[in-house]
């Protein structure tokens, strides 16, 4: 019977040992999940202001945009006055030219970005015959100005050596 008492004296401060270990975990566990929950309510917070900066600098740079195209336009409508006099015809196409960049320039000012982007969207479902062709003419552009584009001459000591230059020919 001594043998039994010893056996359950040790288990009584097992079992406290055991159950207080398993708070301490839940305690712990508690505590990271709460770390974390701040974590990523900070990390979402620190996103959030972020994509909603971009987003602002973005409309400002869509505003700076439309004013070029405003330019451009208003360049447009004083070369179509210089052109009335020797070629009327002419100077109409400019005009017409100049009156839709005006458009375009007006309609640039009043959208933002999150505008834009669904617009081109929802242009790319409707026509992507379209834009797929675009894109190959700006890719074609793109491959042949860099091929144009001279490579830079070696120096002098990268060159290698000419046929028979190594065995003193």
């Amino acid at each position: 019977m001594s043998h039994q008492n010893h056996q359950s004296r040790n288990a009584g401060p097992t079992s406290e040992k055991f159950t207080g270990s398993t708070n301490q975990e839940s305690s712990s566990s508690r505590s990271a999940k709460s770390a974390l929950d701040k974590v990523q309510e900070v990390g979402t917070d620190a996103a959030s202001s972020i994509t909603s900066q971009v987003k602002s600098l973005l409309d400002d740079k869509v505003n700076d945009g439309a004013d070029i195209v405003g330019h451009v336009a208003s360049s447009a409508h004083s070369a179509a006055q210089t052109l009335d006099k020797n070629s009327p015809q002419l100077a109409g196409l400019v005009r017409g030219v100049a009156d839709r960049l005006d458009g375009y320039a007006s309609d640039l000012r009043d959208q933002s970005i999150d505008q834009l982007v669904s617009a081109a969207s929802d242009y790319t479902r409707r026509q992507p015959a379209i834009v797929f062709g675009l894109a190959a003419l700006a890719g074609f552009f793109a491959l042949r100005t860099i091929r144009s584009t001279p490579l830079q001459v070696r120096s002098h000591n990268s060159r290698l050596p000419q046929a028979g230059g190594l065995y003193g020919s």
